[in-house]
């Protein structure tokens, strides 16, 4: 008992203080290597293309296959972090991503980068990814807000530095070198992953569990299988194993949350269509603004542009965002924020000049600072914080196919029709209408739970109808949730 207590004790020192800094900084680097990286893919985008013979949908399937790898790994990286813990995790992501990157240096098709930079360089930003930001819950509980806070302003260097140094490294050696140069520095994943050292917190390890958990359904699986040789019931092992599996899906896929909670059934609906457009800025822009006359290297200062102003603006969305004033309504700002950056590409339409792409770019900047500050945080609202990671396995799923399919099916109109602003009218259709959508639906939730909720109070208790016009604070100690603390389950 003494020697768990001590256990505690140790663990609780490294959190909030010390080498919990020197994880924050890792985690700093691996959100600026991994998420920031999709970034830089434009730079090359006309180069592949004239190297591979290949058209604008062919192209674009390269840096889609990787940020829906990216998204879509979520529960498979799950999986490895409850089995070998965060550290395991981040170095094998970081391995994987520098062999990807190393491989495609060496493709002599288009398709063969589907593969090598695609599949594998995204499911390694994946392992690395998702590992890093667990990790960080372990060892930040005080400072955990801020933590995730400095830790997503990673993602806005990578997206400054990335496309600069892309630039930069192509002009001077071609982008086959470029890419194999590419392979060493996304290698630092590991070096990020060696300083995320394991937690041991009283009897268990969370970040490098020896044994997982096992499931009801595994054990009454595993006693079928140890009486195997006498059972006279072999489908009953079948079922066994079908339940097992079901069991395993819902728990990592939570298909009854979405079916469940209307909120999060929204959100989610939202969101994925929403990134059928919220893509396709991010892998034409460079194109566009090559094809209409901007020089290259100005070109790829439009992306760094977009970054270096998230730096600011995202600690700062997700901060005020925070204060409770926005308790139960950050999904209308978040809804605002996707309305003003589908509103922003009509800027692109207008005119196609350096200058005017600079405005576009600092516009589109701010929309995108609040969906990402605010895409997870609306997501904790809408689901008990218990099923987070199970909703958030879904979440990111559906989000992958959108991203895999919404560049390469713009990428085949352009095609046809030889004009690059169809990009920019396909990205604003998808982003206006989901926003619209998520605003008038939980608008109409919040007032279908008002109405329920007034519908429960007697009418010969009128103290009750005083009680309900109290602030929702109050209300949800002594009865059921309203709309607003429905929609803020946290």
């Amino acid at each position: 008992m003494s020697q768990g207590g001590a256990t505690a004790c140790e663990a609780a020192k490294l959190q909030d203080r010390g080498w919990a800094w020197m994880v924050l900084l890792a985690a700093v680097l691996l959100q600026g290597l991994t998420l920031g990286f999709p970034s830089c893919i434009g730079v090359f985008f006309t180069d592949l293309q004239h190297e591979f013979q290949a058209s604008n949908s062919e192209t674009s399937w390269f840096p889609s296959i990787m940020v829906a790898v990216l998204y879509g790994g979520g529960p498979l990286c799950s999986i490895l972090v409850k089995r070998f813990g965060c550290r395991f995790a981040v170095m094998l992501g970081g391995l994987l991503s520098g062999v990807g990157m190393v491989s495609s240096s060496f493709c002599k098709s288009i398709s063969q980068l589907y593969l090598t930079a695609g599949l594998i360089t995204g499911l390694g930003s994946c392992f690395s990814f998702q590992a890093g930001v667990t990790v960080l819950g372990y060892y930040f509980v005080r400072w955990r807000t801020l933590a995730n806070a400095i830790a997503s302003t990673g993602v806005s260097l990578g997206f400054t530095l990335w496309p600069l140094l892309s630039q930069y490294l192509l002009d001077e050696m071609g982008w086959r070198n470029t890419f194999l140069i590419f392979g060493g520095i996304l290698l630092n994943c590991c070096v990020c992953g060696a300083i995320m050292r394991p937690v041991q917190l009283a009897s268990e390890s969370p970040l490098q569990s020896p044994k997982p958990t096992e499931e009801p359904g595994r054990r009454a699986e595993g006693a079928q299988l140890s009486n195997g040789a006498s059972s006279p019931h072999p489908e009953l092992q079948q079922q066994t194993r079908r339940t097992a599996c079901f069991q395993m899906l819902q728990k990592y896929l939570a298909f009854d949350i979405f079916c469940q909670n209307k909120g999060y059934q929204i959100y989610t609906i939202g969101v994925t269509w929403m990134m059928m457009g919220f893509a396709l800025p991010h892998v034409y822009l460079v194109p566009y603004a090559i094809q209409n006359g901007v020089e290259e290297r100005r070109a790829a200062l439009l992306i760094s542009i977009i970054g270096f102003i998230n730096i600011f603006i995202r600690p700062l969305t997700g901060l005020l965002s925070g204060h409770r004033v926005f308790t139960g309504r950050r999904i209308y700002l978040f809804s605002l924020a996707v309305l003003l950056c589908g509103l922003s590409n009509f800027i692109c339409v207008i005119s196609a000049e350096f200058s005017v792409l600079i405005i576009y770019c600092v516009i589109l900047s701010i929309a995108m600072s609040g969906i990402g500050a605010l895409t997870f945080q609306v997501l904790m609202d809408v689901v008990e914080i218990d099923r987070f990671s199970s909703a958030l396995g879904l979440f990111t799923i559906l989000e992958s196919i959108m991203l895999l399919i919404g560049p390469p099916l713009t990428g085949l109109l352009v095609d046809i029709t030889r004009d690059f602003h169809y990009v920019f009218y396909n990205s604003s259709f998808f982003l206006i209408s989901a926003a619209l959508f998520m605003v008038l639906s939980f608008c109409a939730l919040e007032k279908k739970n008002t109405l329920k909720e007034v519908s429960k109070v007697p009418l010969d208790n009128p103290s009750r109808y005083q009680y309900h016009e109290m602030p929702t604070e109050l209300q949800s100690e002594s009865q059921s949730p309203p709309a607003v603390v429905y929609i803020t389950s946290i």
